[in-house]
């Protein structure tokens, strides 16, 4: 539907409305014959559709300027001046042509019995129209940039993640062939092997990256696989702990945390024969710990923290649950969560599961819509069925049954869009689902 189509539509149904409130607040409707009445309805449909559109036109230049934050205020106070000031030149000029074109008076004639008296019906009706107006405008505006809020906080959200992610690839690689490097000078033969085994590590990691979560089990098989690459190099000189399969095969950590953790483990502490460094992965009350001695290097390059950060901000993303580091004086522990189910339907796919606060949005704009065409309806509805009462039998008031009872319809979907808590309000259905699941309210959509 066009612009002008919706305008003209818009138009029209504040002629109607015009023409109820008009003839009853004048106790009209005693019309002798059809055309009179048509007459009549023509005419206030010609007042409705031209103060109507100058208005619109008049609103949708004023939402054309530039007005700054906080000056809501001041729009408001212009878009009712500048209506009551278009509605009286409006309404003059109708007047004038009605009394010279269809009633074929002279304008002098016209000026010398004009009086205020004739605008003040044109007056109240257009403030009432341009208040109601200015009310949803700000509320759909409000509503608007709360969805376009949402969906920028979903956008940057998502963005984050998949930087992170695609964080890992570069990092790991760099890392790998910094050991390479190493592995060369000190022992070539183990070098090629080395090529070897990490094209088989890579192809783990092209796989699992673009994964929110991997399975505790998979994350041990390939941390096992990256050990070999590093006894490879170092020997005899790093020892390894680590269990065979996880207590819950159903539990899950975010991909290459294993591996992330002990190439800092590596990279952070000496490692000889004589000092060799011990590093044990195991199970500590709902978390896999990667502990090691702790034998710090005399000299190392200051530290970019890009991989524990890494994984600090998945997790962050992803549950409520924290990486737990914890340095004593001859250890070094990093605690991460496995996470072993999600709390509440989420899709697989990140962007999905972080734009579930756009939808939300999205839905409550559509329900906020529904309201809005409902309560016009019976603006326009209810008037028409008291006419036709009024015109037919006003003995038995029988409009007051329609009235009341879509009136409490009206009710019930007003508390359901404006309302948030109580009964039945908009979060009353995600209480009474997180109750029943056992989910306390700031664990939506996430890991435990």
């Amino acid at each position: 539907m066009t612009k002008s189509v919706k305008n003209i539509i818009i138009t029209f149904i504040i002629g109607c409305l015009v023409y109820i409130a008009g003839n009853l607040l004048s106790g009209g409707f005693n019309y002798k014959n059809v055309n009179e009445f048509l007459i009549d309805f023509i005419f206030y449909q010609l007042y409705g559709f031209v103060l109507g559109y100058s208005n619109m036109y008049f609103f949708d230049f004023m939402e054309r300027l530039p007005w700054k934050k906080g000056e809501s205020i001041k729009r408001i106070i212009l878009g009712i001046l500048g209506s009551t000031v278009i509605t009286l030149i409006g309404l003059f000029i109708l007047r004038a042509l009605t009394v010279t074109v269809y009633s074929g008076k002279t304008f002098e004639t016209f000026i010398a019995n004009e009086k205020f008296k004739y605008y003040q019906f044109g007056i109240w009706i257009t403030l009432t129209i341009v208040i109601i107006f200015h009310v949803i405008y700000f509320i759909a505006k409000y509503q608007k940039n709360k969805l376009k809020e949402q969906k920028v906080i979903a956008g940057t959200a998502s963005a984050k993640f998949d930087a992170l992610k695609n964080q890992l690839d570069p990092h790991f690689l760099f890392n790998s062939l910094n050991v390479l490097t190493s592995l060369i000078e000190e022992n070539p033969k183990n070098a090629q092997k080395f090529t070897t085994s990490l094209s088989k590590v890579y192809r783990y990691v092209l796989e699992q990256k673009n994964k929110e979560l991997v399975t505790v089990d998979e994350e041990l098989e390939f941390a096992k696989t990256y050990m070999s690459l590093l006894k490879m190099r170092f020997e005899d000189s790093i020892i390894f702990e680590i269990p065979e399969k996880a207590s819950n095969p159903e539990s899950k950590v975010v991909p290459l945390s294993l591996q992330l953790l002990l190439e800092n483990a590596v990279k952070h502490n000496m490692v000889t024969t004589s000092k060799p460094l011990h590093i044990k992965i195991y199970e500590r009350d709902g978390n896999l710990v990667v502990e090691n001695n702790l034998q710090p290097k005399q000299i190392v390059k200051k530290s970019s923290g890009v991989g524990l950060e890494n994984i600090k901000q998945r997790y962050h993303l992803l549950s409520n649950k924290n990486v737990n580091i914890n340095q004593q004086a001859n250890s070094f522990s990093v605690a991460i969560p496995m996470l072993t189910k999600q709390i509440s339907i989420m899709s697989t796919d990140s962007t999905s599961r972080i734009d579930d606060s756009y939808l939300r949005a999205r839905k409550h704009i559509d329900d906020l819509k529904e309201f809005y065409y409902g309560l016009i309806s019976y603006c326009i509805v209810i008037p028409f069925l008291i006419y036709i009462n009024y015109k037919t039998y006003w003995g038995f008031q029988w409009f007051w049954f329609p009235m009341i009872g879509w009136g409490i319809g009206i009710i019930i979907n007003a508390f359901k869009v404006y309302v948030s808590d109580g009964i039945f309000g908009r979060n009353w259905e995600e209480r009474k689902i997180k109750q029943y699941m056992g989910v306390d309210d700031d664990q939506d959509t996430r890991w435990k």
